[in-house]
């Protein structure tokens, strides 16, 4: 089996790339988990204005807090909210720091054969775009298509961290791992509908609308509202923060969100044992792993949280699972498409 890695992978600027966006790939997954947090406590609009909190860097050094109590008497200063929110901006700051760091080294370390490019050049205007959304959820108080797009956002910058930090496997692909490749496609693409699904559950406030676990409201079919369910645009000027549907709308999406899940599990399990089966490698094998082990941890904090009445750590934790689930499936891609002297 072919398996020789050419010089220049091992070079010295491309482990310390690696390394660098291996460390990226930690703290964006603490920003991802954060963010949920954030959402999750209502602390969205912790500081109205963006991006400091009430004008300061910091909600210690607000000022006047009776006054901005007397003129904004139903949204009144929390610093333990406004905290959380700004923990959050510090940690995606940093984030963004970082991201900047690797865009230029990938340029210094151009001459690099295997050196990345032009995708840490792309993550880098992902990030952008995320800061804008992140201005965009405070000032237009956590709409949910704007809060879900920041999420998805912020998985997509997470998942090109974690492919930028894994090297790929220089090997010539055998027939029956190409033919896993559309079972991954087609795995992927359901999994990003469950992510958006996920995101929309949380902005909509629609976690709770099915307190039991596996019926929902005592049923297996409940009453549900699709009509206003899943409605992208509602206009500007509406403050989203605690949701504005009806509990049948809430219903309609988490429901939906519950069969995506069988969905994903039922595909997602396939291909790993698909992928396991027919790994031609002690990598691919590994990822097909991670792919199952990830899928049932998801599932069972899923369960968990329902289960236990919504606590906030699970509610966390299940933000986080989704986030590693994607992880799983960015490394399965990367070892089912191994490349040989392209630039990653």
């Amino acid at each position: 089996m072919h398996n020789v890695k050419a010089t220049s992978e091992t070079s010295t600027g491309l482990v310390w790339f690696r390394r660098a966006a291996l460390c990226a790939t930690a703290l964006a997954f603490i920003v991802v988990a954060v963010g949920a947090w954030v959402r999750l406590t209502d602390a969205g609009l912790g500081c109205p204005d963006w991006p400091g909190c009430y004008g300061e860097l910091h909600p210690a050094q607000v000022q006047d807090v009776d006054a901005i109590n007397a003129a904004t008497p139903l949204k009144p200063f929390n610093y333990q909210k406004a905290l959380n929110e700004m923990v959050h901006r510090y940690i995606a700051t940093s984030l963004g720091i970082i991201i900047i760091g690797l865009a230029i080294f990938s340029w210094r370390n151009r001459r690099e054969p295997a050196q990345p490019r032009v995708l840490p050049w792309v993550v880098l205007a992902i990030v952008i775009l995320q800061g804008a959304f992140g201005a965009l959820t405070v000032l237009w108080k956590v709409k949910p298509i704007i809060v879900t797009t920041h999420l998805l956002g912020g998985l997509t910058t997470l998942s090109l961290l974690w492919w930028l930090s894994l090297a790929p496997e220089r090997r010539e692909a055998k027939a029956a791992e190409r033919q896993v490749r559309r079972w991954w496609v087609a795995g992927f693409v359901v999994l990003l509908v469950q992510l958006f699904l996920g995101g929309w559950t949380s902005t909509n406030y629609a976690a709770v609308a099915c307190p039991d676990f596996p019926t929902c409201q005592g049923s297996y079919w409940p009453e549900k509202d699709y009509s206003d369910a899943f409605v992208l645009w509602r206009g500007l000027g509406v403050d989203y923060e605690g949701g504005v549907l009806s509990t049948a709308a809430r219903t309609a999406i988490h429901y939906t969100h519950r069969v995506g899940a069988v969905v994903v599990a039922l595909l997602l399990g396939w291909l790993a044992l698909l992928a396991w089966r027919r790994a031609q490698s002690a990598e691919l094998r590994f990822a097909a792993l991670g792919v199952a082990a990830a899928l049932l941890l998801q599932w069972l904090i899923g369960a968990s949280l329902i289960l236990r009445g919504f606590p906030l750590w699970l509610g966390t934790a299940h933000n986080a699972g989704a986030a590693l689930l994607l992880l799983s499936m960015v490394a399965l891609a990367r070892y089912l498409w191994p490349q040989e002297g392209t630039h990653a």
